[in-house]
C-alpha cells in the first residue's frame, strides 16, 4: 500500500480521517500511532521491530541526555547506535563488497544481503536531530512516550519525510485538531501532489528508463538526462505535496521540501531549493559542526566536498552516489571561488546550473561507476547523436506533450489571485483522471523509497 494505491486513498486514509474526528481531542494522537504501525506493517512487517527499537533507544537516552549527568556519553551512545543501524541494514553489504574488491586475501564474495527497510535513512536522520536538539538545549526532551513515537513514525513523512526536528513536530501531536478550511487545503494539496505523480512523472517513467538501456547514444543521455530530472522532481515533490496535504488534513504543518528548484541560478541556490528539509540536516548537523565556513578557505572547501559526499552516500550505498556527492561537493566549491569575481546574468546562470544538475544525473541514474564512465564517454567522446529506435517508439506525441507541461511546471510562473483562489476547480478533475490512469497501467514506485 503506498499513497497513489486505492487501497490508501479510498479506504485506509478515509478510516484514519473518520476515526480522527469522532474520538476526543487529547486521545486524537491515537489513531495517528495505530494507523502508522498499520501503514508500516502493510508494507514491511520484518522492518517494524527496527522502526521501534530506534524510537524506544532514542526516548530513552534522550531522557539521559536532558538530565545533565554524563550527558555528553549518553549522546555519542545514542548517535553511534543509530548510525550503527543505518550501517548495518544499509551499508554492510556495500562495505564487505568494497573490502573484497581492495583486498584479494579475504576469502571469496559471500552471498550477504540484510533487509533495507524503506524509510531507514529518513527516520534515523529525524532520530539523530532530536538527540542533537537535546544535546545542545535547543528543545527540552520529550517526557511522553507516545507522542513521541507517533511524531516518529507519522506515516506521512514516515518513508519519504520531509525530515522532521522534533522541536516543529513534537507539540503539534498534544494539542491535535480538526480544521475544516486546514482539512480542504491539505485535500487540495494531496490532489496537486497525486497528479504531479502519476500524470507526469510516471507517464515519463518508460521513456526516461529506456533513453538509457543497453550503451546510449550521445542524443539518448542528453534526451534521458532531461527526462529523468522532470521525473526525479515531479515523483519527489509529488509525494513531498502527498505527506504535507495528509498531515494538513489532520491538522499538523509539515516543511516544505521544494521552492522551484530548475530555476535556481547558482548549485548553492539549488541546494537550497531541493529536498530542502535533508539540505538542511546537512547544514545543520554535518557542515556547521564540520566548522562551516570559520576556519578559512581550504577548510571551508573541504567541509564543502565532505557534506556533500555524505549526502550522496546518504542516497544510497553504491559508489555512484558518492562520485554524485563528490561531483556536487566539487562544483559548489568552483561556484565559491568564482562566482562573486565572475558573476553571470540570470538567463546564463541559470542553464549554467542545471548542464551541472543535469550531467550529475548520470552518475545518479547510473548502476554502477563503470556504467556512469561510459555515459560520460559516449557523451563527450562519442558522435551518433541521433535517438535510438525504440525511444523514438516510446516518444509518442501525448509523452512530449507531458514533457512540455513538466518543463512549463517547474518554470516560476505568477499566478494571479483569482487562479489560487478556484484552483480547486482544476485539481479535481484532475485527480480523477489521475485515479483513472492508476486502474490502466502499472504503478510505479516512488524513487526515493529505495532510498
Amino acid at each position: 500500500m503506498n499513497f497513489q494505491s486505492y487501497a490508501f486513498i479510498f479506504m485506509f486514509l478515509p478510516l484514519t480521517l473518520l476515526v480522527f474526528f469522532f474520538v476526543p481531542k487529547h486521545w486524537r494522537f491515537l489513531p495517528l500511532l495505530l494507523s502508522s504501525i498499520i501503514f508500516y506493517s502493510l508494507l514491511e512487517i520484518k522492518a517494524v521491530f527496527l522502526l521501534w527499537s530506534v524510537i524506544v533507544i532514542t526516548f530513552l537516552i534522550a531522557k539521559k541526555v536532558a538530565q545533565g549527568q554524563h550527558r555528553r556519553t549518553w549522546f555519542w551512545l545514542g548517535i553511534t547506535l543509530n548510525l550503527a543501524f543505518l550501517a548495518l541494514f544499509k551499508y554492510a553489504t556495500f562495505a564487505l563488497d568494497t573490502l573484497q574488491l581492495l583486498t584479494p586475501l579475504l576469502p571469496a564474495k559471500v552471498d550477504f544481503q540484510l533487509l533495507l527497510p524503506i524509510g531507514l535513512s529518513f527516520y534515523i536522520f529525524n532520530a539523530i536531530a532530536y538527540l542533537s536538539d537535546v544535546y545542545r538545549k535547543e528543545i527540552p526532551a520529550s517526557l511522553d512516550f507516545w507522542h513521541f513515537a507517533t511524531g516518529m513514525s507519522f506515516f506521512a513523512s514516515l518513508l519519504n519525510g520531509p525530515l522532521l526536528r522534533q522541536s516543529s513536530i513534537a507539540a503539534q501531536f498534544k494539542n491535535l485538531h480538526f480544521d475544516a478550511n486546514g482539512f480542504s487545503i491539505g485535500a487540495q494539496r494531496f490532489m496537486q501532489g497525486f497528479c504531479k505523480k502519476v500524470l507526469l512523472a510516471d507517464a515519463l517513467a518508460p521513456l526516461a528508463r529506456e533513453c538509457f538501456v543497453g550503451t546510449p547514444s550521445s542524443a539518448n543521455l542528453v534526451f534521458g538526462s532531461v527526462l529523468y530530472s522532470l521525473q526525479l522532481f515531479f515523483d519527489f515533490s509529488g509525494y513531498s505535496d502527498m505527506a504535507i496535504g495528509i498531515a494538513r488534513m489532520f491538522g499538523i504543518y509539515l516543511p516544505e521540501n521544494f521552492n522551484q528548484p530548475y530555476s535556481a541560478t547558482s548549485l548553492s541556490q539549488f541546494w537550497q531549493r531541493w529536498h530542502m528539509s535533508l539540505s538542511g540536516f546537512l547544514k545543520q548537523y554535518v557542515y556547521i559542526p564540520l566548522g562551516g565556513n570559520r576556519y578559512g578557505e581550504f577548510r571551508t572547501g573541504l567541509n564543502l566536498v565532505l557534506t556533500m559526499t555524505l549526502g550522496g552516500l546518504w542516497h544510497g550505498a553504491n559508489w555512484t552516489f558518492i562520485c554524485w556527492g563528490v561531483w556536487n561537493g566539487i562544483f559548489l566549491l568552483l561556484e565559491r571561488m568564482f562566482q562573486q569575481p565572475f558573476p553571470l546574468p540570470k538567463w546564463l546562470a541559470i542553464p549554467r546550473t542545471l548542464v551541472v544538475i543535469l550531467l550529475g544525473r548520470l552518475f545518479f541514474v547510473a548502476p554502477d561507476v563503470q556504467t556512469a564512465l561510459t555515459y560520460f564517454t559516449s557523451l563527450f567522446l562519442g558522435n551518433t547523436w541521433q535517438l535510438s529506435q525504440n525511444v523514438l517508439l516510446l516518444a509518442t506525441p501525448e509523452r512530449m506533450l507531458v514533457a512540455c507541461i513538466a518543463i512549463l511546471g517547474c518554470l516560476p510562473l505568477q499566478l494571479k489571485p483569482i487562479w489560487i483562489k478556484h484552483s480547486r476547480l482544476v485539481w479535481l478533475p484532475l485527480f480523477w483522471v489521475a485515479i483513472a490512469f492508476v486502474a490502466a497501467r502499472t504503478a510505479e514506485p516512488f524513487l526515493y523509497y529505495k532510498f
